[in-house]
Protein backbone atom coordinates (compact mmCIF):
# COMPACT_ATOMS: atom_id res chain seq x y z
CA UNK A 1 0.00 0.00 0.00
CA UNK A 2 1.54 3.27 -1.12
CA UNK A 3 1.91 6.24 1.83
CA UNK A 4 -0.53 8.15 0.04
CA UNK A 5 -3.08 5.69 -0.31
CA UNK A 6 -2.74 4.31 3.41
CA UNK A 7 -2.26 8.45 4.54
CA UNK A 8 -5.20 9.57 2.71
CA UNK A 9 -22.50 22.52 21.99
CA UNK A 10 -30.61 27.67 30.22
CA UNK A 11 -28.59 30.16 32.15
CA UNK A 12 -24.99 29.32 31.30
CA UNK A 13 -26.22 29.16 27.77
CA UNK A 14 -27.16 32.54 28.58
CA UNK A 15 -24.30 33.47 29.96
CA UNK A 16 -22.15 32.12 26.83
CA UNK A 17 -23.97 34.29 24.47
CA UNK A 18 -23.20 37.20 26.72
CA UNK A 19 -19.26 36.30 27.71
CA UNK A 20 -18.33 34.20 25.17
CA UNK A 21 -19.96 34.93 21.59
CA UNK A 22 -19.73 38.61 20.98
CA UNK A 23 -18.22 38.77 17.96
CA UNK A 24 -15.44 41.92 18.09
CA UNK A 25 -17.75 44.92 17.88
CA UNK A 26 -16.73 46.52 14.07
CA UNK A 27 -15.44 43.65 13.04
CA UNK A 28 -18.73 41.03 12.12
CA UNK A 29 -16.30 38.53 10.67
CA UNK A 30 -13.38 38.57 12.79
CA UNK A 31 -14.07 34.98 14.12
CA UNK A 32 -12.62 36.20 17.73
CA UNK A 33 -14.50 35.28 20.39
CA UNK A 34 -13.85 37.51 23.69
CA UNK A 35 -14.01 37.44 27.28
CA UNK A 36 -14.07 39.63 30.46
CA UNK A 37 -11.75 37.43 31.98
CA UNK A 38 -7.97 37.41 31.04
CA UNK A 39 -5.66 34.83 30.53
CA UNK A 40 -4.59 32.64 27.37
CA UNK A 41 -5.28 32.74 24.07
CA UNK A 42 -6.48 30.01 21.96
CA UNK A 43 -5.59 30.26 18.45
CA UNK A 44 -6.82 28.15 15.29
CA UNK A 45 -5.57 28.96 11.97
CA UNK A 46 -6.94 27.22 9.23
CA UNK A 47 -4.64 25.55 7.00
CA UNK A 48 -6.17 23.56 4.49
CA UNK A 49 -9.99 23.87 3.25
CA UNK A 50 -11.88 24.03 0.03
CA UNK A 51 -13.04 27.31 0.88
CA UNK A 52 -10.31 30.71 0.16
CA UNK A 53 -10.58 32.90 2.92
CA UNK A 54 -7.22 34.85 2.83
CA UNK A 55 -5.91 35.78 -0.57
CA UNK A 56 -2.26 33.86 -1.59
CA UNK A 57 -3.32 30.82 -0.06
CA UNK A 58 -4.91 27.98 -2.29
CA UNK A 59 -7.82 26.22 -1.39
CA UNK A 60 -8.02 22.46 -2.07
CA UNK A 61 -10.87 19.55 -0.57
CA UNK A 62 -9.53 18.85 2.39
CA UNK A 63 -9.05 20.22 5.86
CA UNK A 64 -6.08 20.52 8.05
CA UNK A 65 -6.26 23.17 11.34
CA UNK A 66 -3.11 24.94 13.30
CA UNK A 67 -4.14 25.05 16.91
CA UNK A 68 -1.87 26.54 19.56
CA UNK A 69 -2.46 28.20 22.98
CA UNK A 70 -3.47 25.39 25.02
CA UNK A 71 -0.76 23.17 26.76
CA UNK A 72 0.36 21.75 23.14
CA UNK A 73 0.83 23.11 19.57
CA UNK A 74 -1.90 20.82 17.70
CA UNK A 75 -1.76 20.00 13.98
CA UNK A 76 -5.42 18.96 13.08
CA UNK A 77 -5.44 16.80 10.45
CA UNK A 78 -3.47 17.70 7.26
CA UNK A 79 -4.88 17.85 3.98
CA UNK A 80 -4.98 16.53 1.10
CA UNK A 81 -2.13 17.78 -1.19
CA UNK A 82 1.23 18.31 0.76
CA UNK A 83 2.41 21.03 -1.57
CA UNK A 84 -0.75 22.60 -0.75
CA UNK A 85 -0.11 22.37 2.74
CA UNK A 86 3.27 23.35 2.46
CA UNK A 87 2.26 26.36 0.60
CA UNK A 88 -0.43 27.44 2.85
CA UNK A 89 1.98 26.84 5.57
CA UNK A 90 4.51 29.36 4.43
CA UNK A 91 1.82 31.58 3.27
CA UNK A 92 0.02 32.03 6.79
CA UNK A 93 4.27 32.22 8.36
CA UNK A 94 3.61 29.03 10.33
CA UNK A 95 5.94 27.05 11.90
CA UNK A 96 5.78 23.55 11.40
CA UNK A 97 8.40 22.77 14.17
CA UNK A 98 6.02 24.41 17.20
CA UNK A 99 3.75 21.47 16.59
CA UNK A 100 3.70 19.24 19.32
CA UNK A 101 1.30 16.56 17.96
CA UNK A 102 -0.44 15.45 15.46
CA UNK A 103 -4.34 14.66 15.44
CA UNK A 104 -5.65 12.38 12.49
CA UNK A 105 -9.50 12.05 12.54
CA UNK A 106 -10.35 9.60 9.59
CA UNK A 107 -8.65 7.58 7.33
CA UNK A 108 -9.65 9.68 4.14
CA UNK A 109 -6.64 11.46 1.99
CA UNK A 110 -8.26 14.71 2.13
CA UNK A 111 -7.63 14.63 6.08
CA UNK A 112 -4.14 12.64 5.60
CA UNK A 113 -2.39 13.19 2.73
CA UNK A 114 -0.30 16.36 3.83
CA UNK A 115 0.97 14.05 6.99
CA UNK A 116 4.16 12.80 5.41
CA UNK A 117 5.43 16.12 4.77
CA UNK A 118 4.73 17.26 8.14
CA UNK A 119 6.55 14.21 9.64
CA UNK A 120 9.52 15.02 7.47
CA UNK A 121 9.74 18.59 8.75
CA UNK A 122 8.77 17.49 12.19
CA UNK A 123 10.02 13.99 13.21
CA UNK A 124 9.77 12.61 16.78
CA UNK A 125 5.96 13.78 17.87
CA UNK A 126 2.94 11.57 18.74
CA UNK A 127 0.33 10.74 15.52
CA UNK A 128 -3.16 10.27 17.07
CA UNK A 129 -5.44 8.53 15.30
CA UNK A 130 -8.73 5.73 15.63
CA UNK A 131 -7.87 2.28 16.02
CA UNK A 132 -9.40 0.65 13.53
CA UNK A 133 -6.40 2.32 11.29
CA UNK A 134 -5.27 -0.33 8.80
CA UNK A 135 -2.24 -1.33 10.88
CA UNK A 136 0.37 -0.15 7.57
CA UNK A 137 -0.58 3.45 8.56
CA UNK A 138 0.78 3.41 11.93
CA UNK A 139 3.67 1.27 10.82
CA UNK A 140 4.23 3.90 7.87
CA UNK A 141 4.11 6.59 10.96
CA UNK A 142 6.73 5.22 12.61
CA UNK A 143 8.96 4.95 9.84
CA UNK A 144 9.20 8.58 9.32
CA UNK A 145 10.47 9.05 12.82
CA UNK A 146 6.86 9.64 14.51
CA UNK A 147 5.18 7.92 17.18
CA UNK A 148 1.83 5.84 16.36
CA UNK A 149 -0.75 6.38 19.25
CA UNK A 150 -4.05 4.78 18.25
CA UNK A 151 -7.39 5.86 20.31
CA UNK A 152 -10.49 4.36 20.78
CA UNK A 153 -12.08 5.42 24.11
CA UNK A 154 -11.78 9.05 24.58
CA UNK A 155 -8.88 10.96 26.05
CA UNK A 156 -7.20 13.70 27.47
CA UNK A 157 -4.12 14.34 25.19
CA UNK A 158 -2.81 17.32 26.90
CA UNK A 159 -4.44 19.71 29.74
CA UNK A 160 -8.44 20.01 28.90
CA UNK A 161 -8.01 19.24 25.12
CA UNK A 162 -9.45 15.89 24.47
CA UNK A 163 -10.36 13.35 22.05
CA UNK A 164 -13.75 11.95 21.53
CA UNK A 165 -12.50 8.21 20.83
CA UNK A 166 -13.48 6.84 17.92
CA UNK A 167 -17.29 6.78 17.21
CA UNK A 168 -19.31 5.45 14.26
CA UNK A 169 -19.59 2.36 12.13
CA UNK A 170 -19.05 2.54 8.56
CA UNK A 171 -16.25 5.24 8.57
CA UNK A 172 -14.84 5.42 12.03
CA UNK A 173 -13.27 9.06 13.18
CA UNK A 174 -12.87 10.84 16.06
CA UNK A 175 -13.32 14.84 16.71
CA UNK A 176 -10.97 17.12 19.31
CA UNK A 177 -12.42 19.75 21.92
CA UNK A 178 -11.43 22.03 24.35
CA UNK A 179 -12.45 22.62 27.78
CA UNK A 180 -12.65 26.89 28.12
CA UNK A 181 -13.80 28.26 31.13
CA UNK A 182 -16.85 29.12 28.72
CA UNK A 183 -18.18 26.16 27.05
CA UNK A 184 -16.30 23.38 24.69
CA UNK A 185 -14.48 23.99 21.60
CA UNK A 186 -14.95 21.09 19.26
CA UNK A 187 -13.00 20.61 15.70
CA UNK A 188 -14.08 18.17 13.45
CA UNK A 189 -12.56 16.36 10.45
CA UNK A 190 -15.97 15.19 8.14
CA UNK A 191 -18.29 14.06 10.77
CA UNK A 192 -19.01 11.06 9.31
CA UNK A 193 -20.93 9.55 12.05
CA UNK A 194 -22.59 12.12 12.56
CA UNK A 195 -22.04 16.31 13.62
CA UNK A 196 -24.87 15.42 16.91
CA UNK A 197 -23.46 12.47 18.02
CA UNK A 198 -19.56 13.93 18.11
CA UNK A 199 -21.33 16.87 19.87
CA UNK A 200 -23.02 14.78 22.12
CA UNK A 201 -20.05 12.65 23.31
CA UNK A 202 -18.35 15.50 23.97
CA UNK A 203 -20.68 17.16 26.43
CA UNK A 204 -20.66 13.55 27.34
CA UNK A 205 -17.37 13.50 28.68
CA UNK A 206 -17.55 17.58 29.82
CA UNK A 207 -20.72 18.48 30.72
CA UNK A 208 -20.34 21.51 29.41
CA UNK A 209 -22.67 23.98 26.63
CA UNK A 210 -20.31 24.49 23.40
CA UNK A 211 -19.17 27.47 22.70
CA UNK A 212 -17.83 26.89 19.22
CA UNK A 213 -18.12 24.28 16.60
CA UNK A 214 -16.07 24.59 13.26
CA UNK A 215 -15.26 22.10 10.61
CA UNK A 216 -16.74 19.51 8.63
CA UNK A 217 -20.52 18.79 8.51
CA UNK A 218 -20.93 16.11 6.07
CA UNK A 219 -24.61 17.12 5.42
CA UNK A 220 -23.76 18.24 2.10
CA UNK A 221 -26.63 15.44 0.40
CA UNK A 222 -29.03 16.24 2.69
CA UNK A 223 -32.69 17.42 2.61
CA UNK A 224 -33.06 20.76 4.22
CA UNK A 225 -35.53 20.02 6.80
CA UNK A 226 -33.25 16.97 7.81
CA UNK A 227 -30.72 19.82 7.95
CA UNK A 228 -32.71 22.46 9.95
CA UNK A 229 -33.47 20.03 12.44
CA UNK A 230 -29.25 19.43 12.78
CA UNK A 231 -29.45 22.83 13.82
CA UNK A 232 -32.05 22.90 16.42
CA UNK A 233 -30.14 19.89 17.91
CA UNK A 234 -27.10 22.41 17.94
CA UNK A 235 -29.68 24.85 19.55
CA UNK A 236 -30.57 22.37 22.36
CA UNK A 237 -27.21 21.56 22.57
CA UNK A 238 -26.73 25.07 23.93
CA UNK A 239 -23.80 25.82 20.52
CA UNK A 240 -23.40 29.40 20.58
CA UNK A 241 -21.30 29.76 17.13
CA UNK A 242 -20.40 27.55 14.45
CA UNK A 243 -18.56 27.67 11.21
CA UNK A 244 -19.82 24.93 9.28
CA UNK A 245 -17.13 23.80 6.02
CA UNK A 246 -15.15 21.49 3.96
CA UNK A 247 -18.26 18.42 3.29
CA UNK A 248 -20.84 20.07 4.96
CA UNK A 249 -22.13 21.30 1.40
CA UNK A 250 -22.91 24.89 0.09
CA UNK A 251 -26.76 24.65 1.23
CA UNK A 252 -26.39 23.73 4.32
CA UNK A 253 -23.66 26.36 5.22
CA UNK A 254 -26.07 28.65 3.88
CA UNK A 255 -28.84 27.08 6.39
CA UNK A 256 -26.65 27.29 9.13
CA UNK A 257 -25.35 30.99 9.13
CA UNK A 258 -28.93 32.28 8.30
CA UNK A 259 -30.01 30.18 11.93
CA UNK A 260 -26.77 31.79 12.95
CA UNK A 261 -26.73 35.05 11.98
CA UNK A 262 -23.55 36.90 13.87
CA UNK A 263 -23.02 34.05 15.47
CA UNK A 264 -22.17 32.63 12.68
CA UNK A 265 -18.50 32.03 11.54
CA UNK A 266 -17.33 31.79 8.00
CA UNK A 267 -13.93 29.82 7.86
CA UNK A 268 -11.63 28.67 4.92
CA UNK A 269 -8.00 28.91 4.27
CA UNK A 270 -6.04 31.53 6.17
CA UNK A 271 -8.97 31.68 8.54
CA UNK A 272 -7.45 32.55 12.17
CA UNK A 273 -10.09 32.17 14.90
CA UNK A 274 -9.34 33.75 18.63
CA UNK A 275 -10.91 32.53 21.82
CA UNK A 276 -9.10 34.96 24.72
CA UNK A 277 -9.14 34.33 28.22
CA UNK A 278 -8.33 30.00 28.04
Amino acid sequence: MSLSTAFKLTSLAMALLMAVASVKAGDPASGKIERMASGATLRFTVLYDNYLHKEGTRADWGFSCLIEGADKTILFDTGTDPKILMHNVQALDVDLNKVDLVVITHNHGDHTGGLPAVLERRTGIPVYFPVSFPAEFGRRVESLGAQAKTVDEPVEICENVHLTGELGEAIKEQALFIDTPDGLVVVTGCSHPGIVKILRRAREIVDKPIALVFGGFHLGNMKDADVEAIIAEFKDLGVVKCGATHCTGDKPIALFKKAFGANYVPIGTGRILEVAGY
